[in-house]
């Protein structure tokens, strides 16, 4: 037992073995085999102490060194009734491996698993026990471990066949080929059946594929060899033998010899002797052309006779005594080809139709892809017998039935396709917008206005005021007249008047607005309202357009006391810019006062 397992147990009473082991009677009997196994640790322990400084030094007096044998006997046994029911348990202890294995315990099921096997051959656990068992040709002794040899050959458990004998090995068996002579022969060194002296005659049987063979010896000894050859020197003519004559001949004895004489026969029509003159066989009348067969006729010989047969797709016409090509297509209609059958001398030959290809069997049809070889323009379909093209999107077939021609869509749309401008492309059609101004809106129809102002394409001045107008920008100047100052980006008041009239003519503020419209916008169209705010009880307006209406497009109206507006009165002719000033005088409590709107108004072009 390794020092390292016990260092730790404290000083117990010495108990007997016999008390150990009292959970499992079945094992005192191994009980001297544990006291034997941790006295060799007790012996171990003093050699290592001897080995560290003598027995002067040793770690304990010999009542120490018992209770540890002690220690190590109660382990011993806990651990082995703990792996009888735990055998995974051992896995990794040595020490309890070898404790296991010494005792040869068959109820220790650790040592099996952990590659130390009790047994002679194989074992394996089963319900928590050892059981030993053994390889094929061996058998399992009476102490239940060890294995002997089973002797097959005595047990009449191989398999040698008939001539072979039964040699037992070790753990098997093997078969050896036997020599069999008759009654009366042995056999020499080189396994030849040998006769002895006085024998009258040879072996009764012979191997398979070899003949008995009479030898003369020295001293007039006589031996039968088994040799692959036919009988000569034959002293004694036996029934048992083969006759010495050749086929055709009948043996005649003689003294000390023998004679051959031919047989004669008698053969009937139809048949001739054979060569040998043993047996009558049939005459070939078809192979030696003594048959009377027509032109056309097959000869078939038959046994003692001919036949004469027509060839394959011939008949016999007795009438003309002659064979005739068979109809096979008449005579089977709508059973020998699928589609068309064509009648040949001897035969017929299956046809297909259009779109068709004759089968390997010869009968059927099978579809042709005519797509393979593209006949169409563009697409094509195969079909059963046939082909169809057809067009891609954009496209028509035309007449021909296999080119594609290009649809105009923006010829024959019957609505609007695009906003501005539809070009066609092959297979298609796409929508234009103004080369300047405008970028194609994401449903790849419509066009919108790019705001040069916002995304700072423009080239106004730093003084200047972008204004963003349909396809384009205006760089707009909203600067305030002398005796005015800038209170907002569009809008100037007046800082003083010399006197009481210059004050109710000229405007108290001037406010800058810009306006854009398309060409083709309804007219009259009111584009502008204009009024004090807030508004009072009793406040009057009039409104008037004081410069840039020389053409008349603009008109005003007052449409209450306080409120006037300015109208666009007719279209103008193609896009134009207009800058009006619009003056209004508000009586209010007896004094008139002047305010002026400056009004850009851009009239632009209707491209979408």
């Amino acid at each position: 037992c390794p020092r390292a397992m016990f260092s730790f147990l404290s000083p117990v009473p010495i108990l007997p073995l016999s008390q150990l082991f009292t959970y499992n009677p079945n094992r005192q009997k191994h009980t001297h085999c544990i006291a034997r196994h941790c006295t060799m640790f007790k012996q171990k322990r003093r050699k290592q102490t001897e080995r560290w400084g003598g027995r002067g030094e040793e770690r304990g007096s010999e009542e120490r060194e018992r209770v540890r044998l002690s220690d190590c006997s109660r382990m011993m046994a806990a651990s082995l009734s703990k792996h009888e029911s735990d055998p995974e348990s051992c896995h990794g202890k040595p020490w309890q491996r070898e404790v296991c294995c010494s005792l040869r315990l068959t109820t220790c099921v650790c040592c099996c698993l952990s590659g130390h096997n009790p047994c002679a051959q194989q074992c394996r656990p089963v319900g928590g026990r050892v059981q030993c068992s053994c390889g094929r040709g061996f058998s399992l002794r009476a102490d239940g471990y060890s294995c002997e040899d089973v002797n097959e050959c005595l047990v009449q458990s191989h398999t040698c066949g008939l001539g072979f004998d039964c040699l037992n090995t070790e753990g098997s068996f093997r078969c050896t080929a036997r020599t069999q002579c008759s009654t009366g022969f042995g056999q020499d060194a080189q396994g030849n059946c040998i006769g002895e002296e006085g024998a009258q005659s040879p072996p009764q049987t012979c191997p398979v594929a070899l003949c008995c063979r009479w030898k003369t010896r020295p001293h007039s000894q006589r031996q039968y060899i088994l040799t692959p050859s036919i009988i000569v020197n034959i002293p004694l003519i036996s029934p048992l033998f083969i006759s010495p004559c050749s086929p055709g001949f009948t043996c005649l004895n003689t003294v000390g010899s023998y004679t051959c004489q031919r047989k004669m026969l008698i053969c009937s029509r139809g048949y001739h002797a054979s060569p040998d003159g043993a047996s009558c066989i049939d005459v070939d009348e078809c192979q030696n052309n003594l048959h009377r067969c027509g032109d056309g006729q097959l000869c078939n010989n038959l046994p003692g006779s001919y036949r004469c047969d027509c060839q394959p797709g011939y008949q016999y016409d007795s009438y003309r005594r002659t064979c005739v090509d068979v109809n096979e297509c008449w005579r089977y209609p709508g059973r020998l080809c699928a589609q068309t059958c064509d009648n040949t001398p001897g035969s017929y030959q299956c046809s297909c139709t259009t779109g068709f290809l004759l089968a390997s069997d010869g009968k059927n049809c099978e579809d042709v892809n005519e797509c393979l070889a593209n006949p169409c323009g563009q697409e094509c379909a195969n079909m059963y017998g046939s082909y169809q093209c057809y067009c891609k999107q954009g496209y028509h077939l035309r007449e021909d039935g296999h080119t594609c021609e290009d649809i105009d869509e923006c010829a024959q749309s019957v609505g609007h396709l695009c906003t501005y401008k539809c070009v066609n492309v092959p297979g298609s059609y796409q929508c234009a917008c103004p080369e300047h101004g405008y970028s194609m809106a994401p449903n790849g129809r419509s066009c919108r206005d790019i705001d040069e102002c916002a995304i700072g394409a423009h080239n106004c001045s730093l003084e200047q005021t972008c204004y963003n107008i349909q396809g384009g920008h205006r760089c707009l100047d909203l600067s305030c007249p002398p005796n005015y100052r800038k209170a907002a980006d569009t809008r100037c008041e007046r800082t003083g008047c010399p006197n009481h009239l210059d004050c109710q003519t000229t405007p108290l503020r001037i406010t800058y607005y810009y306006l854009s419209f398309q060409s083709n916008i309804l007219v009259p169209a009111q584009i502008f309202r204009i009024g004090p705010s807030p508004a009072y009880t009793g406040d009057n307006v009039i409104v008037t357009i004081t410069r840039g209406n020389d053409e008349n497009y603009f008109s005003t109206r007052k449409l209450t006391a306080y409120t006037g507006a300015v109208y666009l009165q007719r279209q103008a002719p193609s896009p134009q810019d207009f800058l009006i000033e619009v003056e209004m005088k508000l009586w209010r409590q007896g004094t008139f006062t002047t305010f002026q709107a400056r009004i850009y108004v851009f009239i632009t072009g209707n491209p979408l």
